[in-house]
């Protein structure tokens, strides 16, 4: 149970502490610059650097190695993903008033959205604005206390590190509370190079290994198709690649205007578009089309519903929902043979469908 608990701590610690490295991702000079002899900000360690992904090497748990990749970058605002082999969570940072905030940490997010003007991001508004990962002045004995009540410290600002994309001059960060002590490094235009967390003897840590530019976050989404010769759907796993600030639904919606074979449906017709597509708090997929999506059909009623089961299968399988709630130009769905009232769904079902080899 223990160990169960330390795990946990672990996980949360350091997707959290992952969030910082700043854009141009390169070693300090050691021999011409240190950060005692430079006015550093937090912008010195917010990530927003395009399309790079960072490699941590742990000891110590099985959850101590991660990596992270960059979704979005909206003003201030930085949207991170990390995925330690055992799940993915996604971070919002913003850089604000001397303070670099998490605004929030949502696990088991295993679709792509931006977040970075969610909703989910008004609980932070007021007197709770996150938690503070970094806070100027950058010096010795800057201390700030978290929600939770631990106590985060900036204990040094010059501590030498080496890996394998160099040598690095850190700024040291204690963070200690009732179950354990965390020690984290950062390094200027580098970002977290180094965390360590300690509790009862017990000791896992992570270091930067690799820093990757030019890599697109991919993914692999299961795509269904009506064939144009039985009733039955066929679906096909694709790997899909984003690049920061991709826009989801532009990329679904270009994979639905193809077909991987002459005897399968396209899911859209050449001029239909995708207006929107999100996971609601209700967990339901919400996605709404503009009228050539019903007009380019040009289908019978068996053909129309086996169209909006692949749609409604892959949209909803991708976000882990089992309704999706379409609509036309933000109206109910209604063509010549389905009309639906508002807020009826659609359901997911993957029954009679067939895998493509």
């Amino acid at each position: 149970m223990k160990k169960l608990y330390l795990t946990a701590v672990l996980l949360i610690s350091l997707f959290i502490l992952s969030s910082c490295a700043h854009k141009d991702s390169v070693p300090q000079d050691t021999t011409n610059t240190s950060p005692n002899t430079a006015v550093l900000s937090v912008n010195d360690f917010l990530n927003d650097q395009e399309n790079t992904r960072y490699t941590y090497v742990g000891q110590g748990n099985e959850y101590a190695s991660f990596t992270t990749n960059v979704d979005y970058i909206k003003g201030n605002r930085v949207q991170l993903r990390s995925n330690n082999g055992g799940t993915e969570i996604v971070k919002v940072i913003e850089n604000s008033n001397g303070e670099l905030i998490q605004l929030l940490a949502r696990g088991e997010t295993y679709f792509r959205e931006d977040f970075t003007q969610s909703a989910l991001l008004k609980s932070t508004e007021g007197a709770n604005k996150g938690e503070v990962l970094l806070k100027e002045p950058i010096a010795i004995g800057t201390t700030w206390t978290l929600p939770d009540n631990r106590k985060r410290t900036i204990t040094n600002i010059d501590v030498s590190l080496s890996n394998p994309e160099g040598h690095y001059k850190a700024v040291e960060v204690t963070t200690e509370g009732n179950e354990g002590k965390t020690v984290d490094y950062y390094g200027p235009n580098v970002g977290l190079i180094k965390t360590v967390y300690q509790s009862n003897g017990i000791e896992v840590s992570s270091m930067l290994n690799k820093i990757e530019k030019n890599v697109p976050f991919e993914q692999t989404v299961r795509f269904y198709y009506p064939n144009v010769n039985d009733e039955k759907l066929y679906y096909m796993d694709k790997k899909l690649s984003f690049n920061t600030n991709d826009i989801t639904r532009q990329i679904f919606e270009k994979e639905f205007k193809n077909s991987p074979q002459a005897n399968l449906g396209k899911v859209l017709g050449p001029n239909a578009k995708i207006n929107s597509l999100y996971l609601n708090k209700d967990n339901r997929v919400y996605i709404d089309l503009n009228k050539e999506f019903v007009s380019e059909m040009n289908a019978g009623s068996g053909y129309e519903g086996m169209i909006l089961r692949s749609l409604v299968n892959t949209v909803g399988g991708y976000y882990g929902a089992a309704k999706v709630y379409l609509t036309i130009e933000g109206n109910p769905y209604v063509s010549g043979h389905i009309e639906k009232k508002k807020g009826e769904d659609f359901s997911v079902n993957i029954n009679n469908c067939v895998g493509l080899k």
